[in-house]
């Protein structure tokens, strides 16, 4: 048995927590105590994690999380993986990124080499259209950072250990950040943003955060029972919005439009707006409540309407909607301009 394959019998054996003694090492391989204890050096000098205890009961082991158990895969299957993976790269930051690069070169070092010349540059074979910009809800840009992608590793590294994180989270309603320990439950993707399913401790809600917005986010030494019942696909659909705006009503203004029945049709099949409040009126026109009363985000839905949108509530923006109305209809009655 060549050095190579030595040490990875040592690996397997140690795989798991057991802690396995030089002498039984030695037996095992049929090779001398200072040939274990230079196998075990080289294993170190190559990064590996192995514990030495010292003492007549001593001996290595490796962390129990350091090595999954051997998985046979086929070609097939690696290439499923591949292109996998090759999809999620579209997305801006994914968690654990580093984690997911080195799982994707081992892969490629698996494959014959009638496929590898292709699946080894996947990107060049398999392309992913990223979600558009969208104008019309400003809200949804943000910029990619290493604060997103830290806030996506140690929440997900709380949600593998089964340890509360806590974090600080900038809502830009708010003037300052809040602190934050939460459970971790899951993440959700939606619309080129991550989001980070938790439940609160503070007020044992589950709650969304927007990944961008988390800072100095660390995982603590508290460790949590997870909800058996909770599953991310309940959120999907846009039903974390719809839980999320029930919640904003009660926090902050809430904004009324009368529209008409047709446009009331129009706006719930907007991904966003479909989640406010419809309430129906005697005349045949809708009333919308929006939990959102700022004129950056109103005007521009007023517009987009047209004719019949009436805006109600705040009633103080109403006299600078009609200005600015005003405005826009000159331009367009005047041929010269």
């Amino acid at each position: 048995m060549n050095p190579i394959e030595r040490a990875l019998g040592i690996l397997l054996l140690l795989t798991g927590g057991k802690l396995v003694t030089a002498t039984t090492l030695a037996e095992r391989f049929e090779v001398s105590l200072r040939t274990i204890y230079r196998d075990i050096d080289r294993l170190l000098a190559l990064g590996v994690p192995v514990d030495a205890e010292r003492g007549a009961e001593g001996g290595y082991r490796l962390p129990r999380d350091y090595m999954q158990p051997p998985v046979a895969l086929t070609r097939n299957e690696t290439a499923a993986l591949l292109t996998a993976l090759a999809t999620v790269r579209g997305i801006r930051t994914i968690p654990l990124m580093d984690d997911l690069q080195a799982a994707e070169r081992k892969l490629i070092a698996t494959l014959p080499k009638a496929v590898l010349t292709l699946l080894g540059q996947a990107e060049r074979v398999i392309g992913v259209e990223p979600v558009p910009i969208d104008i019309f809800h400003a809200e949804t840009k943000a910029k990619t950072t290493d604060a997103w992608q830290a806030a996506l590793d140690g929440f997900m590294l709380g949600l593998l250990d089964n340890c509360r994180v806590r974090f600080d989270h900038h809502n830009p309603s708010r003037t300052a950040p809040r602190a934050h320990d939460v459970e971790p439950c899951g993440i959700l993707y939606d619309r080129n943003l991550w989001y980070l399913a938790g439940r609160s401790v503070e007020t044992d809600e589950m709650k969304l955060y927007r990944a961008d917005r988390v800072r100095n986010i660390e995982v603590s030494g508290l460790r949590f029972q997870p909800d058996p019942s909770f599953d991310i696909k309940h959120l999907l659909g846009g039903a974390w919005l719809s839980q999320a705006m029930r919640r904003w009503e009660k926090e902050g203004p809430i904004a009324q439009i009368r529209v008409t029945a047709e446009q009331s049709k129009r706006l719930a099949q907007d991904w966003y707006y479909r989640h406010v409040i419809f309430t129906p009126a005697p005349d045949g026109n809708v009333m919308i409540s929006i939990p959102n009363a700022e004129a950056i985000n109103l005007f521009p839905l007023i517009r987009w309407l047209g004719a019949g949108a009436e805006l109600i509530e705040p009633a103080h923006l109403r006299k600078a909607l009609a200005a600015e109305l005003s405005e826009m209809a000159r331009v367009h009655r005047d041929p010269a301009l």
